[in-house]
């Protein structure tokens, strides 16, 4: 009779067959003859049998097989530590090094330098996995902003905005401007392996620009213009929101040289009672709501078919933002976003 190798039984299989091994012993049968009848080999029954006579049926349980945790690691407990609050609190060019950004190659060239410890590039990938760490896309932030800027901003400027507001019984506004462009950038798609998937696009490049306002209340405006923002486009976004708003308005944008134009301020000062101006602090588009509704509306024209012509283009864009206005509570989720959340209780 062939004997089984116990070893390669699942944990519960191997569990099973000891404890048989012990119910046939004490039922008179020889240590020769149990291993016989379950198909193993004798010294292993004789080793159950003697762990069953010092610790019972428990100590019969498999113990865990293979490398404990953290056995075999190139890397120390106190190495391991160490790197990780490096590449969480630092940036490559921080610590002089010829990375943008934390990859595989930079955190592997980093600890080569730092511990004197090679690790292959799929070896620093299951280390950045274990620690926490994935591959994300980051976002762009502009070297001239200034952090102690916005935390004043965040301290004291917007919750002052919030104050007023509501002794004025006004609605605070978060204002942008963006653009889309009939450039196609599709990303990825599945395919059969070999043949690559084809979308066609127009070969005549042509762009639209819209403005917007966002309330934390799940309110939207929109206008859809051509070209570069001009004094007159905003002043009519102005007027429009001045007259369709229930209350009256906030508008918090960027320092966008249009919003600060002498012809604004005058026309701002004649609906003063109805209508003001606030601006975030320069460079800092992460911290406007309205920033994640034109990220949502391009995210949206990308998964549609390529637009053919301007008009095109300027139709599907319409037709997202009028779906997203009847949709508030869509709306209000572009407030939950971490670098916005603050403004989501005004």
């Amino acid at each position: 009779m062939n004997k089984r190798d116990a070893r390669k039984l699942a944990p519960e299989a191997q569990g099973e067959v000891r404890r048989q091994s012990v119910r046939l012993i004490k039922s008179g049968m020889t240590h020769q003859q149990a291993a016989e009848a379950l198909g193993v080999s004798r010294p292993n029954v004789t080793r159950w049998w003697g762990l069953y006579k010092k610790g019972g049926s428990s100590a019969l349980r498999p113990k865990r097989r293979g490398r404990r945790m953290g056995q075999q690691r190139r890397l120390s407990p106190e190495q391991e530590g160490t790197t990780r609050r490096w590449i969480q609190d630092k940036t490559p060019d921080q610590l002089k090094m010829p990375f943008a950004l934390w990859t595989r190659r930079a955190v592997a060239e980093l600890i080569e330098t730092r511990h004197a410890v090679a690790l292959p590039v799929r070896t620093m990938g299951e280390y950045l996995k274990r620690w926490g760490f994935t591959p994300q896309k980051p976002l762009k932030r502009a070297y001239e902003q200034n952090p102690k800027a916005i935390a004043r901003w965040l301290r004291e400027e917007y919750p002052a905005i919030v104050a007023r507001a509501g002794k004025e019984k006004a609605d605070i506004y978060w204002g942008d401007e963006t653009g889309l462009s009939s450039e196609d950038h599709r990303g990825r798609g599945f395919a059969p392996k070999g043949r690559t998937p084809v979308v066609n696009v127009s070969a005549k490049r042509f762009s639209i620009s819209m403005i917007s306002a966002v309330t934390n209340r799940g309110q939207l405006r929109f206008m859809v213009y051509k070209g570069a923002l001009r004094l007159d486009t905003f002043i009519h976004f102005l007027r429009r929101l001045r007259r369709d708003a229930p209350r009256k308005v906030f508008l918090i944008v960027d320092n966008l040289r249009v919003h600060h134009a002498r012809k604004v301020q005058d026309w701002i000062g004649r609906y003063s009672e109805q209508i003001e101006l606030f601006f975030l602090p320069s460079y800092s588009p992460e911290h406007n709501p309205d920033e994640y509704v034109h990220q949502d509306a391009k995210a949206s024209l990308r998964h549609r078919p390529a637009a053919r012509s301007e008009q095109n283009l300027s139709t599907s864009l319409r037709h997202h933002m009028r779906s997203l206005q009847r949709r508030p509570h869509r709306v209000k989720r572009f407030f939950d976003h971490p670098k916005v959340a603050y403004a989501k209780a005004a």
